[in-house]
């Protein structure tokens, strides 16, 4: 499906030189006489890498065609790790380096969402939040002074943040995987 410069918006997926790319950041700019102007910065959704471009209106795109599949994060074996489908029953693996910081909150049978391009899985989505067990914590010094009232604490898949004093190893504590916080304690 091909369109026109006049159709791009933040978030749209695009395909530049047989390769997906999301367009991140979308600037319109009419200078006084001449065309529009169409000013984007994208990323590469294969390789990561970033770049900005300038597009007229009368330039043409095609819409990257992916596919997201439904998959379950089985467990990991050094730096691969590895989903099934769940219609299909299918396995494959990603790399650390494809999941990034996807990575610091999987916990093993969690449900995720793959996106294909083609074949080829290139990223993934996690839910908003995760409940993730605390299994280092540091005990809080009361009369500690020093004007923090966060400590640090490692949890299950080794993913160390900053909480606050009350939490303590063995509570289950609420994340948001969009940026790596801590967001509640979990009642069990």
């Amino acid at each position: 499906m091909f369109f026109g410069a006049s159709d791009l918006r933040k978030g749209l997926k695009i395909l530049i030189d047989g390769e997906p790319h999301i367009i991140s950041d979308f600037q319109f700019a009419k200078p006084g006489k001449g065309q529009a102007l169409y000013r984007c910065k994208l990323r590469n959704m294969i390789t990561g890498s970033q770049f900005s471009n300038t597009y007229r209106s009368n330039d043409k795109f095609e819409k990257a065609e992916l596919e997201e599949r439904k998959m379950q994060y089985l467990y990991n074996q050094g730096d691969e790790y590895h989903f099934m489908d769940t219609d299909n029953y299918e396995q494959l693996f990603l790399t650390r380096e494809q999941l990034g910081s996807n990575a610091n909150y999987m916990v093993d049978n969690m449900e995720v969402v793959v996106l294909f391009f083609g074949v080829r899985p290139i990223d993934i989505s996690l839910p908003i939040f995760v409940n993730l067990l605390v299994t280092q914590a540091d005990p809080w010094a009361r009369g500690d002074t020093s004007g923090t009232d966060t400590k640090p604490i490692t949890v299950e898949t080794n993913y160390q943040l900053n909480v606050p004093p009350f939490i303590e190893e063995g509570d289950r504590i609420q994340i948001d995987t969009r940026t790596g916080e801590y967001v509640t304690r979990v009642k069990e």
